[in-house]
């Protein structure tokens, strides 16, 4: 028989005498004055911050709202009004939601001006981002991505933790939100993982100047960096970064 012990973000599974501590994925439903928007899987924890970052990320509010979590569990309820109506796209599917490149240029367009100019920082600053990050749920389980928000001279300024690499990216831009801290500019946010179209965009609408990833980027996210004048760099690890865009903000 196997037992799930839930401890917040992470659990303790024990079966047939072997024990292991794994991350905790459970559904979020965010509302906007009591109507449902999006279901989103996460790790449960500031899920207030999630709401709010993705809702900054689909060019759905463009300032601090009230949000809460209601009596109802994983669920966590947005002041509205929304300054757009959502995107045709469904909220439900992920990166192979079917829409083209072209038009997911021009979307992500519309939703935000290009990034502004500078900070210009040092590669080997860059190439070390990755391991600033604190990750101690990570380090528990193996299982969660992470996101940081860097300052220009590589202190973290907030870091977050997720089953899914866009709720840990959501979750930053939220508390930014709150903080006052957005746009984000001229700050520098690194994800742990793989740089995809979706991370590219919810960093510009932001107004990041730079994207770093320890993984590879996507083709498209390469696009929509270089459209959107985004520093996008990747493979940092090992005192090494690859820089696909915005080479003039690093030295």
């Amino acid at each position: 028989m196997t037992e799930v012990h839930v401890h917040g973000p992470h659990a303790t599974v024990r079966s047939h005498g072997f024990e292991d501590e794994v991350a905790v994925e459970e559904p979020l439903e965010i509302r906007v004055d009591g109507a449902p928007l999006a279901v989103t899987m996460r790790t449960p924890g500031h899920d207030e911050e999630l709401a709010l970052g993705f809702l900054v990320g689909e060019g759905l509010i463009d300032g601090p709202r009230r949000a809460e979590p209601t009596l109802e569990a994983n669920t966590v309820e947005v002041a509205g009004p929304l300054v757009r109506e959502p995107s045709a796209r469904s909220f439900y599917t992920t990166s192979s939601c079917g829409v083209c490149g072209k038009g997911a240029l021009e979307e992500v367009a519309v939703l935000s001006e290009p990034v502004a100019a500078g900070p210009v920082l040092e590669r080997a600053l860059l190439a070390d981002l990755p391991e600033r990050l604190r990750q101690p749920t990570f380090a528990r389980t193996g299982g969660l991505h992470a996101t940081g928000l860097f300052d220009p001279s590589g202190e973290l300024v907030c870091v977050r933790e997720d089953v899914g690499r866009h709720n840990a990216m959501d979750k930053v831009v939220g508390w930014a939100l709150r903080q006052g801290m957005l746009p984000l500019h001229p700050r520098v946010v690194c994800v742990s993982g793989r740089l995809s179209f979706e991370l590219v965009q919810k960093a510009a609408v932001a107004g990041a100047p730079v994207l770093v990833g320890v993984g590879a980027p996507t083709s498209l996210a390469v696009r929509l960096a270089e459209d959107r004048g985004l520093t996008l760099c990747g493979f940092a690890r090992g005192g090494r970064v690859n820089v696909y865009t915005g080479e003039e903000r690093v030295r």
